[in-house]
């Protein structure tokens, strides 16, 4: 993977799709959504975009003409992430916050609201 990352100019092009090494170079000029499109999904696993982008199954047979490889089995795909994960406590104190937010809005509006109709009604006796 980290070969193929270093491909990711216009005039060097290499995408990542399923495990397969695609060397778009020569075919960054004919691709309907741009160079643009194409040169972002570089240095990446690139399944995801191209699944989500919608290819036809002619898109699928152009493909074929430009694979140069696939990837080593043992390379990881994906960089390792660091993820950080939020307390439980803080999500749940939040949650009850809401609801409690939720639960006393309406009663303390029929308060307020009983409240300006009772000081009207005794004004105008």
């Amino acid at each position: 993977m980290k070969e193929a990352a270093q491909h990711n100019t216009q005039n060097d092009c290499w995408v990542v799709i399923d495990g397969k090494v695609y060397d778009v170079t020569e075919y960054l000029d004919e691709h309907p959504g741009g160079d643009d499109v194409v040169l972002a999904a570089t240095g990446k696993d690139a399944t995801d975009d191209f699944e989500d982008a919608g290819h036809s199954k002619s898109a699928r047979e152009i493909m074929k003409d430009y694979c140069i490889g696939e990837l080593e089995p043992s390379s990881p795909i994906l960089p390792e992430l660091d993820i950080s994960k939020v307390k439980p406590s803080t999500v749940a104190t939040n949650k009850l916050m809401d609801k409690a937010l939720q639960y006393w809005a309406v009663p303390a509006a029929i308060i307020g609201i009983s409240v300006v109709a009772g000081l009207l009604y005794l004004r105008k006796k």
